[in-house]
């Protein structure tokens, strides 16, 4: 169905240019590195500074953004400076390089500068910075309370229940209306003025002035991209691909996709694999066996712990309908298992732990402030490190980066979106289609775009070769769209695949063919063969006793059977 969608789009796209073109530029900033605040990061690997540039390179007259930025200095001979996003949007990128020390010096083999940033958005010592519209947790809670942005959407086997449909669209006036009150208070707001200002072409061009700055006009720029970072690297070297050097995406949010329509209505496209990884993870626990997955009993198979979680899931809604303050519903239950099946290394807890609380919250024999997924730290979701505001309310700037990129509204309603997540629950994700996406579906709504965004082409000539890098199973980022960017470059890009499950080859699942492959490209510039296969490690295990070879070995015979 993706695959029919995108051969429409093509040609339009091949065609597009960049949005506002012939910025100007300025070389003149500097960054005057110094200890970094050790409430921000703590590592003594790193040094941070400030780097300023025009809030909007077409106008320098309206003023100047505040980067900060943070770096890990060569530990050989240096051969330059490599960029880093690690995703979200939304996530801090001096909090991740600080967490990720080390996997990224061995990932460079010492041999760069490894700088990273807080982007237009993200955290409080960037100006601007983190996007908040609600003055505190209480008043956002007030202003949505009974609504699915806090509770999800109630909904069993695939919206089938006519009641259930009803139910979701008799939320749709109410949801349009607080989604467009919302957006006027982030305009009224103190981030309202640079809503406007916010967005990955901006990033994409504060990279390039901090390259030049650092390593001098004109140089080739390297650059690492991880999840929402690989849109930030298809843009990048599609707008500069005059100044690609090294540059490896990793997880590839398809722009072709994110360029010809709006991500509120077409976001479920994104979530093709979804299933089979939920498929994976009952696999994994039916192998392990109640001796390593408390979900699983004795002679149990994928089925039956299948059974077992929709039984939560019916358990859930039932107490909800029944009672709008249950503690847990099945709405937030799909939201928090999406979450954890992005982290293979979290499956184990999930199952152990998670599932177990989640049951006993349903029983009354647990309480229900507490969020089910136990997770772990992973590279998409570092945030714990960097200085936050006093504002408890939820961060916006998630959705101030989507929205601001999305394509124009087309007159879009909320009663449209709610016929994308019917539609998308019963064609593309039954399990996860129906979990509620706030930073994703508001963009309709939202009341401003990027004042620069690019839409394509993204079939640019390259100065150097690249790699593409994605995981045969990816809930979010699909190997379908690594495979549809790869085949646009051509002969540019090297497509490595990493044959497990998971978000991005890099952190899905451990792979010492990953590392010593993007090692092998960073150091000496040998590029991977297209369609380079990767394994999993063997020593890896998803739940107690069993690795990914053994779950992908049974997935195969069972789908064979």
């Amino acid at each position: 169905m993706l695959t029919d969608l995108l051969s429409l789009i093509y040609a339009s796209v091949l065609a597009c240019t960049v949005v506002r073109a012939n910025p100007v530029r300025r070389t003149d900033s500097a960054i005057n590195w110094g200890a970094c605040d050790p409430s921000v990061a703590s590592s003594t690997s790193l040094s941070c500074g400030y780097f300023n540039v025009p809030l909007d390179y077409q106008d320098p007259s309206v003023g100047d953004a505040r980067l900060a930025v943070a770096k890990i200095n060569a530990t050989g001979e240096r051969r330059g400076t490599l960029f880093f996003n690690p995703g979200g949007p939304g996530e801090s990128g001096i909090a991740t390089l600080n967490q990720y020390v080390d996997l990224l010096l061995e990932l460079t083999g010492g041999l760069y500068d490894v700088v990273s940033w807080d982007p237009r958005g993200v955290g409080s010592l960037t100006t601007p910075g983190e996007v908040f519209c609600f003055d505190d947790l209480e008043e956002y809670t007030a202003f949505f309370n009974g609504t699915i942005q806090l509770r999800g959407i109630e909904e069993l086997d695939n919206f089938s229940n006519p009641a259930d449909v009803d139910a979701l669209f008799a939320q749709a006036d109410t949801m349009q209306k607080k989604y467009l009150e919302a957006g006027q208070k982030c305009l009224q707001s103190p981030s309202g003025k640079y809503l406007k200002y916010i967005g990955t072409a901006a990033t994409v061009r504060d990279m390039v002035a901090m390259a030049d700055a650092l390593e001098g006009t004109d140089t080739p720029i390297n650059y690492l991209g991880v999840s929402y970072g690989t849109l930030i690297g298809s843009w990048f070297v599609n707008m500069f691909p005059e100044r690609i050097g090294r540059v490896v995406i990793d997880g590839i949010l398809d722009p072709v996709l994110f360029a010809s329509y709006e991500i509120s209505t077409h976001f479920l496209h994104y979530l093709v694999s979804a299933d089979t990884i939920y498929r994976t993870l009952i696999t994994g626990c039916a192998l392990a066996g109640p001796a390593g997955c408390a979900a699983a009993s004795t002679g149990d198979g994928p089925l039956d712990i299948d059974a077992k979680i929709q039984a939560l899931l019916k358990a859930a809604y039932d107490a909800a309908k029944a009672n709008s303050s249950a503690p847990l519903t099945s709405g937030q239950i799909r939201s928090d298992f999406f979450v954890d099946i992005y982290t293979p290394t979290n499956w184990s807890a999930l199952m152990n732990e998670g599932y177990t609380e989640a049951v006993q919250i349903i029983n009354g024999e647990a309480p229900g402030n507490v969020s089910l997924p136990k997770r772990s730290s992973n590279l998409p979701s570092i945030r714990t490190l960097v200085k936050r505001a006093s504002n408890d309310s939820p961060s916006y700037s998630s959705p101030a980066i989507w929205c601001a990129d999305s394509v124009d509204s087309q007159d879009t309603t909320m009663a449209d979106v709610f016929h994308s997540i019917i539609e998308g629950t019963r064609n593309i994700s039954h399990m996860f289609g129906a979990s509620w996406f706030p930073q994703i579906y508001t963009c309709s709504l939202w009341p401003v775009r990027s004042v620069e965004r690019y839409q394509g082409p993204f079939n640019k000539k390259l100065a150097n070769k690249i790699i593409i890098g994605s995981n045969t199973y990816d809930p979010i980022t699909t190997l379908a769209g690594a495979q549809r960017l790869a085949g646009l470059l051509g002969e540019d890009a090297a497509l490595v695949r990493l044959n497990g499950f998971g978000h991005t080859a890099i952190v899905g699942e451990p792979s010492t063919c990953i590392l010593e492959t993007y090692y092998a490209y960073f150091t000496n510039g040998t590029l991977p063969a297209n369609n380079t296969v990767c394994e999993v490690d063997a020593d890896f295990e998803v739940f107690p006793g069993v690795n990914t070879a053994d779950i992908l070995a049974k997935l195969s015979s069972t789908v064979d059977a």
